[in-house]
C-alpha cells in the first residue's frame, strides 16, 4: 500500500468506524495530513500573513503587528480531515483486537501519547477477529496478497 491508496482507502471510507486498518494505512495517512498541514500553514503565512511580536518580556512592553495570523486553510483541513483521523484510528484499534474507545487514552498527557503510537505500530491480529476478517490477508482488504515479511519477528 502506497500513501495514495492509503489516503483514497481513509477517505473512501469517511466515518466507518467498524473493520479494520493496516498499519500502513495508518501511517500514510498520517504522514499526509502531516505534509498537507504543513504546506497549508506556508500558503496560510504568505496569504494572511503572521503575527509578529515586538518587545521585551524584562519591560513588560509588548505589541503586536496589525497583521492576523489566521491559518483558515489548516483550519479548514484539519476539521475536514478529523471524522476520518479518528475512524482510521478506531479501525486501527480494531486491527490489534481492541475497543475503539480506546483512543480516548491520548487525554492522559504523555503515558497516553506512548501508549497509543505503541499500539498504532503493534502488528494487527492475524486472521480474523471480533470486528472483522484480516485486512492484510486478501479477506477484507481489497484483495491483496502479500508475501511473508524477510524481517525476523521480534521475540
Amino acid at each position: 500500500m502506497n500513501m495514495m491508496e492509503a489516503v483514497r482507502a481513509v477517505f473512501s471510507k469517511y466515518a466507518t468506524f467498524s473493520g479494520r486498518s493496516r498499519r500502513a494505512e495508518l501511517w500514510w495517512f498520517v504522514l499526509f495530513c502531516f505534509i498537507a498541514n504543513l504546506v497549508l500553514s506556508v500558503v496560510d503565512s504568505f496569504l494572511f500573513g503572521a503575527t509578529t511580536e515586538t518587545g521585551s518580556l524584562a519591560t513588560g512592553d509588548y505589541s503586536f503587528s496589525s497583521q492576523t495570523d489566521t491559518p483558515i486553510l489548516s483550519m479548514i483541513f484539519a476539521l475536514a480531515t478529523l471524522i476520518p483521523s479518528i475512524a482510521v484510528g478506531v479501525r486501527r484499534m480494531h486491527d490489534i483486537n481492541r475497543s475503539g474507545w480506546w483512543l480516548l487514552i491520548w487525554f492522559i498527557p504523555l503515558v497516553g501519547w506512548i501508549i497509543l503510537i505503541v499500539w498504532y505500530a503493534k502488528a494487527g491480529d492475524r486472521g480474523p477477529n471480533r470486528f472483522g476478517p484480516d485486512p492484510i490477508d486478501g479477506a477484507g482488504g481489497g484483495g491483496e496478497t502479500y508475501a511473508p515479511s524477510s524481517v525476523p519477528p521480534v521475540a
